[in-house]
């Protein structure tokens, strides 16, 4: 993919970038271990005050940030200014949290024959970021944030498409306050990943992206022998049991299926009813799901806007034609739109059987695929149908099946009675193919820290325990 920004809602390109070459790139790994030199001998009052100074730009610029995102990858305007107000929210998280998040951890001292003995988390050094799309500020800000505060640099590879939105995080950091070098934006294609990671001074690597760029960016790290954080696909199930509030479920449901334009790794995607509730729900899901408005993202009152990527459009496409041709039912959207621009329509498609590409594939667009469950233990079942395991949602109001979704779902996170989303409070993060590791929390800052073990006799010397390795 080129480096250039491409109005989705037009097709047309409207700045194109060259990629660095090789000893540029080489120039900015040094840069980032002067910067890591720097920051890590900084106080986290002085990082906070940097990390605050962020969030204070970000909430003045959030209408020109959130314009850029708009233009790059197609959200609606209101749906990118909000992100820009969430990585401030973020910035200030860790701005307040970092410290308490990484002090020492006291261990028994008299019990491994120590004066002193606890825990501490040091940083590692350089972290390569790779980062897609389609929450072009969020995404990065969730490794960016916490990497900062706990003293580490970042080097950000961002995806092709948001070029633009990727050189504003470049400078942020740095009009914030922060070391010269301490985070930076790599504009390069995925062909430098592997020199950039491979390089002896970039200590580990995150990634959020397709599985295939995971078990690229996992291959390198463990031929290197260094960390990795994968945030990959999902396939989120979103299960509707009979107790559930069926007009509050059918409205989150469609919110979460089509925010972002339906472009979202903990969207809700395969919804999974019970058989004495299914035709209620289907009902509602698909009149409100018809009921949105597809336009200008740029526009008060559209719901939805294009798609990313042409790729993307032709991706989806192809997965409600394989189900139509199979036997499934459309019941409402399913054709592109008119005119320029890489447009799809919200889409509710039904009666999906396994031999379909949708019954267990994620589908990154406004396509929400129904089955039918006839109990609890089948409908758990299906939601476990598939390689990847992000997200979960469940509709009940009986407190013995909320526990047994809870325990059921093989997830990182389940969500009862709330559209699944990402707080800076709770760990993010998958298991399965969906990835390893956790971002945000006090789970992500630690991440990236070694946990180094302190032991400390006294001055008189301490005796040595005779099983010691």
């Amino acid at each position: 993919m080129p480096i250039a920004t491409t109005n989705p809602a037009t097709g047309a390109v409207v700045k194109t970038f060259d990629a660095l070459p090789p000893e540029q790139i080489d120039a900015a790994i040094g840069r980032s271990v002067a910067g890591f030199r720097a920051l890590r001998d900084t106080t986290f009052a002085e990082r906070a005050g940097w990390m605050r100074a962020a969030a204070d730009l970000l909430e003045a610029e959030q209408d020109q940030v959130g314009a850029l995102m708009t233009l790059e990858m197609g959200k609606t305007y209101a749906a990118a200014k909000a992100e820009v107000v969430k990585c401030a929210t973020a910035c200030r998280f860790y701005a307040d949290n970092a410290e308490a998040f990484l002090a020492d951890e006291p261990a028994d001292a008299q019990a491994v024959g120590a004066a002193r003995a606890y825990a501490r988390y040091q940083p590692l050094g350089p972290v390569l970021a790779v980062m897609p799309w389609n929450f072009p500020l969020w995404q990065a800000m969730r490794f960016a944030a916490p990497a900062l505060m706990a003293g580490n640099t970042g080097l950000l590879k961002h995806a092709s498409n948001v070029p633009q939105t990727a050189l504003y995080l470049g400078e942020l950091f740095a009009r914030a306050g922060f070391p010269a070098g301490a985070f930076q934006t790599l504009l390069v294609g995925s062909d430098a990943v592997e020199a950039i990671l491979s390089d002896d001074r970039v200590r580990a690597a995150t990634l959020t992206g397709s599985e295939n760029a995971g078990r690229s960016i996992a291959a390198i790290a463990g031929r290197e022998l260094k960390k990795t954080v994968l945030e990959l696909g999902g396939s989120d199930p979103f299960l509707v049991l009979p107790s559930a509030d069926l007009d509050r479920a059918a409205e989150v449901a469609t919110t979460s299926r089509c925010q972002n334009n339906g472009q979202s790794c903990i969207a809700a995607k395969r919804f999974i009813v019970h058989t004495d509730v299914y035709d209620e729900f289907v009902e509602k899901f698909v009149a409100r799901m018809s009921a949105l408005t597809v336009g200008d993202p740029m526009t008060d009152g559209t719901d939805v806007g294009p798609l990313a990527t042409e790729q993307g459009r032709t991706d989806i496409e192809e997965q409600v034609a394989d189900a139509r041709g199979k036997g499934a039912t459309v019941r409402c959207g399913g054709t592109r739109g008119d005119g320029d621009g890489w447009w799809y329509p919200p889409t509710v498609v039904t009666d999906l059987t396994p031999d379909m590409r949708m019954y267990a594939e994620e589908v990154f667009g406004p396509v929400a695929g129904v089955y039918r469950a006839a109990s609890l233990d089948e409908a758990l079942e299906v939601a476990n149908a598939t390689p990847y395991g992000l997200g979960a949602n469940a509709w009940t109001r009986d407190p013995q099946e909320q526990e047994r979704v809870i325990a059921g779902l093989d997830s990182g996170a389940v969500f009862v009675n709330g559209m699944t989303t990402s707080y800076p409070q709770l760990p993010f993060g998958g298991v399965k193919n969906s990835g390893y590791g956790r971002e945000l929390s006090a789970a992500g800052i630690r991440e990236f820290c070694n946990l180094k073990t302190v032991w400390v006799g006294d001055s008189g010397g301490a005796d040595v325990d005779s099983a010691t390795e």
